[in-house]
């Protein structure tokens, strides 16, 4: 393909919209495949195994995306989370507490309410963290297409609070996830990324740099990561966070810029939606659906997802401003605060990562991606309906 075209395609993929839609896309050829004849072939694709056993890394196509492909979405989570701890909503302290009480709430009461529906039915132990996430790329891209006409602090809200939550999932997959621990490629792991961050200080740039010595020391980072046992999906936050969000003299834009201007457009367009593709395809039978019904852990996800995030958001970003630690950003009222509140239970990505960690076997692990898709196209309906009615509402 011209470098034009791939430039054009690259810009397209950047918008929230173009990027959201790409990932629905794939979710929804996955659920087409997976319940079509092509079925045994899409399972014998995502079963297949490729990469070094010596390396212990011959991992299946479905591990290669969630493990793999799945990190370079979390490197752009954790240039985004560096920005807005140094550039953005989050460097000062006053106007970050609105989205972070927002994320706590949101992340706390989902559980709660996945504890309440589904406290004592098997599984429930395990998978109480799978309500916990907000996707950003479809929440916001549900925003920018529902929400559109309304103030632009809304959007520096949701991002924020999704950011926020996305390091609170983080933080839960490497700690619940992390069967087993093995030092020496751990420290390996933490000296790639020592070593990173101070080539970072150094501002050494240009392709050499990038070829040679990055990214080497990136994919150091992701490969020891995942031999030490911690999933190797949190390497790509490490390195995230490790790269500079300032300019240097003479740089027209920032490594971190840079980096997430690249990755982004692979990220949004091959990386989740691949994930996606191999990670939704679960059977759609009257069986199965009833089944998930059934299934309090199933109920509990979903309610945690469409209950607990709307009231956990919303709450959290009250009870700040009733503390007086924040207020509302200008032009914002506490309906709108609601619109988007029901939207954060959009979990998708994060939350099926985690289902696919959690579940114990195949046939649970397919109840709960159920019914995370199930919760996130609910709150993703319901809150387009409510932004559209307060987009409505202001429209003169």
């Amino acid at each position: 393909m011209p470098t034009k075209a791939l430039s054009e395609v690259a810009r397209f993929l950047r918008t929230e919209r173009i990027g959201g839609l790409v990932l629905l896309s794939a979710t929804a050829l996955a659920l087409i495949v997976a319940n079509s004849p092509l079925r045994d072939a899409y399972h014998r694709l995502s079963g297949t195994v490729i990469g070094p056993a010596a390396l212990h890394l011959d991992l299946t196509v479905e591990r290669w995306a969630t493990d793999g492909l799945l990190a370079f979405f979390f490197v752009v989570a954790g240039l985004e989370l560096k920005r807005e701890l140094f550039l953005g909503e989050l460097r000062d302290p006053r106007r970050a507490m609105l989205p972070i009480f927002g994320a706590v709430g949101g992340m706390v009461t989902p559980v709660l309410v996945f504890l309440a529906v589904g406290a004592g039915a098997p599984g429930a132990g395990d998978l109480w963290a799978v309500p916990v996430a907000t996707d950003i790329a479809f929440a916001l891209a549900v925003l920018a297409v529902a929400g559109r006409d309304l103030p632009s602090g809304l959007r520096a809200f949701l991002l924020t609070l999704a950011i926020v939550d996305d390091l609170g999932a983080i933080v839960l997959i490497a700690v619940l996830f992390t069967s087993h621990l093995t030092w020496p490629p751990l420290l390996g792991a933490v000296a790639a990324v020592g070593a990173y961050w101070l080539l970072q200080r150094t501002r050494l740039r240009g392709r050499f740099a990038v070829v040679a010595l990055y990214g080497p020391l990136g994919v150091a980072a992701w490969g020891l990561l995942h031999a030490s046992g911690v999933h190797a999906t949190v390497a790509g936050v490490l390195v995230g966070l490790a790269t500079r969000v300032h300019c240097g003299v003479g740089e027209d834009e920032s490594p971190a810029e840079a980096l997430e201007h690249r990755l982004q457009p692979f990220s949004s367009g091959v990386c989740v939606p691949l994930f996606a593709f191999f990670a939704a395809g679960v059977p759609l039978s009257a069986r199965v659906l009833t089944t998930m019904i059934n299934d309090r852990v199933a109920v509990a996800v979903t309610a945690g997802l469409v209950v607990g995030k709307s009231i956990g958001v919303l709450g959290g970003a009250a009870l700040t401003v009733r503390l007086g630690l924040a207020r509302l950003p200008r032009g914002l009222g506490w309906r709108d605060m609601a619109a988007v509140s029901v939207l954060t239970g959009c979990g998708f990505t994060v939350s099926l990562l985690i289902a696919e960690l959690a579940a114990d076997d195949a046939a649970g692990a397919e109840r709960i991606k159920l019914a995370v898709l199930t919760g996130s196209l609910v709150a993703a309906v319901l809150g387009a309906l409510l932004l559209r009615r307060q987009s409505r509402l202001r429209s003169p």
